[in-house]
């Protein structure tokens, strides 16, 4: 099968879908990344002010629902489908800068926006992961080379990259304006919009299976697909909340050492950083889980992540570049597993059923990441930001345990060409 897949072609192909990805989701976290600057452009308050990143995660459940449910991604080229939603998209992220000066007004006005932009979402994320999914080799057996695993890592890795964008972005100057932040977002997705055009879909490219409401409770019902699913919740707990406070935490920890403005300038570049170099351990977790193993890859993620969530009130005020080691580590496992949740997913189901039980699956992770994105700042308010991201390694201990017993069932054995 392999002989099928033209290289040039196939890398010219998910290089610009990389690229396009990128691009595109710097949108995702260009509002918490300016949040300082839209609490007083829009007056939010501290719900409001965490909503900016819930909402996002809301619309883009909502999307995904929406989408599956209609076939979209069927009845539209989905490469149009993702140019649409870009554009989409980046207007939405743009009302931002819309002059509001109505303290009643500007709050539903700025989540509203955010919404949309999550909606969007839907039309980005999972149709670029479907046009990866359609350059993969998907070889079984033990002596096959399949690099699905690794695919959609990069996928996911530039899912990361670009979520890390908007604090790069605003890191570059401590005086740099959060309207150019949201500007510069927003030209970055008309740019995916561009280059998504150019991407020549795979050989393995094919409609993707319908979306069966009536078949949902398959992803609970199932072993094999529940325990995947529980491992793909114990992920989902800690990443979005890491991702979303992770620059509060850190100008938090700092400003006991560094003088203010220093402190928030570090912390923006450290966000950058900690979240950025997750791109690399979508990578590493996609080569060695297509070679070693999907269940022992998610395991030894979640285990080091959810260690260094655990830890994080000892480093708190060891210093920052003994913090920031720890967040770089953090950084790189928190991520690292999730596209091979999907990929378990993708082996696991029914043919017919992996549109529905991979839109199950996105659906319920998301919905629960609105539960400790808006848990961690009361932890910070009630106890201190040295506490406030602990209680995000309990996911990954639900996650672990979930893998371990997938590992020991006999469905395990659909999983990497053989590899648990």
């Amino acid at each position: 099968m392999a002989a099928d897949f033209p290289p040039a072609q196939k890398r010219r192909a998910i290089l610009l879908l990389i690229v396009a990805q990128v691009l595109a989701l710097a949108l995702w976290f260009s509002g918490t990344a300016v949040l300082p600057g839209l609490r007083t452009a829009f007056h939010l308050g501290d719900f409001a002010s965490a909503a900016m990143t819930s909402a996002v995660q809301a619309g883009f459940i909502l999307g995904t629902l929406v989408s599956a449910g209609l076939g979209l991604a069927d009845r539209i080229d989905p490469r149009r489908y993702f140019r649409g939603a870009c554009l989409v998209a980046a207007a939405a992220n743009a009302a931002l800068l819309l002059p509001l000066h109505d303290p009643a007004l500007a709050p539903p006005v700025a989540i509203a926006a955010r919404l949309l932009t999550g909606l969007c979402m839907a039309g980005i994320y999972p149709v670029g992961m479907k046009l990866a999914a359609g350059w993969a080799r998907r070889d079984a057996g033990p002596g096959g080379r399949g690099d699905l695993g690794l695919l959609v890592g990069l996928l996911v890795g530039a899912l990361t990259l670009g979520s890390a964008l908007p604090h790069l972005f605003i890191g570059l100057s401590a005086d740099l304006d959060w309207r150019l932040v949201i500007a510069a977002s927003s030209l970055a997705a008309v740019l995916a919009a561009w280059l998504i055009g150019r991407v020549q879909p795979g050989p393995g490219h094919a409609p993707a299976p319908r979306f069966e409401m009536r078949a949902v409770l398959q992803a609970w019902t199932a072993p094999g697909l529940r325990l995947a699913n529980l491992g793909y919740l114990g992920h989902m707990w800690e990443l979005y909340a890491m991702w979303a406070w992770i620059v509060v935490f850190l100008q938090a920890a700092f400003a006991s050492s560094l003088p203010a403005d220093a402190a928030l300038g570090l912390a923006r570049f450290g966000g950058f950083a900690v979240i950025a170099a997750g791109s690399l351990g979508c990578v590493i977790a996609g080569l060695s889980a297509d070679r070693i193993g999907r269940t022992a890859v998610t395991a030894i993620a979640m285990a080091v992540s959810g260690g260094c969530a655990a830890v994080t009130p000892l480093f708190f005020d060891a210093g920052p570049v003994w913090l920031l080691a720890l967040c770089l580590v953090w950084g790189v496992a928190v991520v690292a597993d999730s596209a091979q949740f999907s990929a378990s997913v993708t082996e696991l189901a029914d043919r017919h059923l992996v549109g529905t039980m991979l839109t199950a699956q996105v659906c319920a992770g998301f919905a629960l990441t609105l539960i400790p994105i808006h848990l961690v700042p009361e932890l910070a308010a009630a106890f201190g930001w040295r506490w406030a991201l602990m209680p995000l390694a309990l996911g990954p201990v639900v996650g672990i345990a979930a893998m371990l017993r997938l590992r020991a069932r006999p469905e395990a054995a659909a999983l990497a060409g053989g590899r648990r």
